[in-house]
């Protein structure tokens, strides 16, 4: 039946190629997550401020150029250093980071942002930013 299958969809699938965390995992992952995400937001912002200079009058010269590509590449060496740990990306400017947890035999994202001290947020997959929840509750039901 089409409902079986639909409701099979929504539970665990381990993946062999994802690494999955606990909160505690992840909260030791964080400080080198952190000091990842620190520079994606500089090297972010600067390349924002080059594109902008781009869009002025006269374009960008040749030097702007190659800083351009060359943020550009350091970018996307940033974020590979995140998914190496097994971590992704979800927001440039506030550093917001998932890490990938199961809870109940599903799927399920713990949430990080630039500042937090520690992993305090999970949401459901599908949820993002505004579903974010305690994770005192993912503790609170496995007791």
């Amino acid at each position: 039946m089409p409902t079986e299958n639909a409701s099979m969809n929504t539970t665990l699938t381990l993946d062999p190629e994802k690494r999955y965390f606990t909160v505690d995992e992840a909260n030791s992952a964080l400080p080198y997550v952190a000091r990842v995400v620190e520079d994606i937001t500089k090297v972010y912002a600067r390349i924002i401020e080059l594109r902008r200079g781009a869009e002025k009058p006269g374009g960008p010269d040749t030097q702007a150029e190659k800083e351009y590509e060359t943020t550009m590449d350091r970018l996307s060496e940033l974020v590979d250093e995140l998914h190496a740990v097994g971590v992704e990306l979800k927001d440039f400017e506030l550093g917001l980071v998932d890490f990938p947890a199961i809870h109940d035999g599903r799927d399920v994202l713990l949430c990080w942002k630039r500042g937090e001290a520690d992993i305090g947020h999970w949401h459901e997959i599908d949820a993002g930013l505004a579903g974010r929840q305690s994770v005192r509750l993912l503790e609170n039901q496995e007791a």
